[in-house]
């Protein structure tokens, strides 16, 4: 069996909330009587907030649990009871959700109804991947359904505290950290990084929605995120992120590792002078340089964040009339893969259809060009893997499809059917970063990225 996907779904909440210290996560390996590895991470809420009639009562059924998981979590299999804690978890979620939207004043304004749409996804999805494993016991539903319960109760109390909003999205993003590092551990993530041993893309995950963009402002609909697809030394943690209410590029925030990212502290402001600004929003970091489509005059621009360099290279054949179906004024579209930087536009001599170009990053010129079948227009956005281009194609509101690929290498043109899962309708800014294998879409304001899976050779 196909070991499935885990994501951690990380809600939007304000920065307001500070409740959970670090020493109330755990994350560890447990060794079965089959001699299998497992990897356990848990979340303990404590309970200093709550009132003083129900703490005894509470660290009661809290000792009694942990002797059930003691004794339980050593009979369950390999990964699968991972699954059904993390379901009750994010459960949980739910449940606080619902009891903040009922009592508005104690907290800043949130969005209650992404929120829900975005337990709703992870629920499902946990679920499914709970069924396909066909992991049922009755001993851990009855274990489960008592957590549930006493989590139902802590949520209750939770309302005394008026305070609780900050530290909530650190320790969210502790947890996944832990648990992509346990998952690592077990082989279950287990990219082959900087190599293209395989024959192309296979799948895609489901997409892990990390949250609303720094500026916590869903009107800003044009922008991107992501890292440095070639970091220097000292910056391989670093992620940036830009964001604009129209399809315009005209300032960059950097932040020190994903923390930061995820709690909008920290950042270096990098903003283009006048007559150095962009339009369009596929613009990528590499090698610490921002690369991006100039404005006016119309051309591939880059600015080495080093020191502050600014270059510019005119593309003649590039045609300002084409642009992808979910993106304004997007004629030049940045990637970069295993196998270096490249930049896709349209031409008019091939009437819309899309052009790959290899670009020299020392001399920042065209090495190469390949013309492909993929009429621009109908494309929703496009990214360079190992040398091949991958273009996609609106499906519904929630599903994009990756149907075309074009191997520069071969010349070879397939076509395919590989869907792309999305929270909202319109995405700009999606490409793939080879250091870790992922897709990374910009998707109507919220970060949202996707691990990738080849055929192997």
């Amino acid at each position: 069996m196909k070991p499935p996907t885990l994501l951690l779904l990380f809600p939007l909440l304000s920065p307001a909330l500070a409740w959970l210290p670090m020493e109330d996560w755990e994350s560890g390996n447990v060794t079965t009587s089959g001699g299998e590895s497992e990897c356990v991470c848990s979340v303990f809420l404590p309970d200093n907030v709550f009132p003083a009639d129900r703490v005894q009562h509470m660290q009661q059924v809290t000792k009694d649990l942990m002797l059930e998981v003691e004794i339980h979590m050593n009979k369950l299999v390999h990964y699968k009871g991972k699954l059904e804690i993390f379901l009750g978890e994010l459960k949980e979620l739910s449940v606080r959700v619902a009891m903040l939207e009922s009592d508005p004043d104690k907290y800043i304004k949130l969005d209650f109804e992404l929120l829900r749409i975005e337990l709703r996804e992870f629920e499902a999805l946990v679920s499914q991947l709970k069924e396909s494993l066909n992991s049922s016991s009755p001993a851990f539903d009855n274990l489960y359904t008592e957590i549930h319960n006493m989590s139902l109760i802590v949520d209750q109390l939770e309302t005394y505290d008026k305070n609780n909003l900050e530290v909530i999205r650190i320790e969210f993003a502790k947890l996944q950290r832990k648990l992509e590092e346990c998952l690592r551990e077990e082989d279950i993530l287990n990219p082959d990084i900087g190599n293209c041993n395989h024959t192309g893309i296979m799948s895609v995950s489901r997409p892990m929605l990390v949250q609303l963009n720094a500026h916590l402002n869903a009107g800003y609909r044009f922008g991107g995120w992501g890292k440095d697809s070639k970091p220097v030394r000292g910056h391989e943690s670093m992620y940036w992120y830009g964001a604009y209410s129209t399809p315009s590029v005209y300032e960059f925030y950097l932040y020190s590792n994903y923390n930061k990212l995820i709690l909008r502290s920290s950042f270096t402001h990098h903003g283009l002078p006048q007559g150095y600004e962009g339009t369009g929003n596929n613009y990528i970091i590499h090698g610490n340089t921002v690369y991006y489509q100039a404005a006016k005059p119309f051309r591939m621009s880059k600015l080495n964040l080093t020191n502050s360099v600014y270059s510019h290279r005119e593309i003649t054949k590039a045609s300002e009339r084409f642009t992808y179906t979910y993106s304004p004024n997007q004629y030049l579209d940045f990637s970069a893969d295993e196998k270096g930087l490249w930049v896709m536009y349209a031409t008019e001599q091939a009437k819309g259809k899309m052009i790959i170009a290899k670009i020299d990053e020392k001399s920042f010129g065209i090495e190469d060009e390949w013309t492909t079948s993929a009429f621009k227009p109908l494309v929703g956005n496009a990214f360079m893997v190992c040398g091949v281009m991958y273009a996609t194609r609106p499906g519904d509101l929630r599903t994009e499809e990756i149907f075309y690929s074009y191997d520069t290498k071969t010349g070879e043109e397939r076509h395919m059917s590989i869907p792309l899962q999305k929270f909202q309708e319109s995405f700009v800014n999606l490409h793939y970063n080879p250091t870790d294998q992922k897709l990374y879409m910009y998707n109507d304001g919220y970060y949202v990225s996707y691990n990738v899976r080849f055929n192997k050779e």
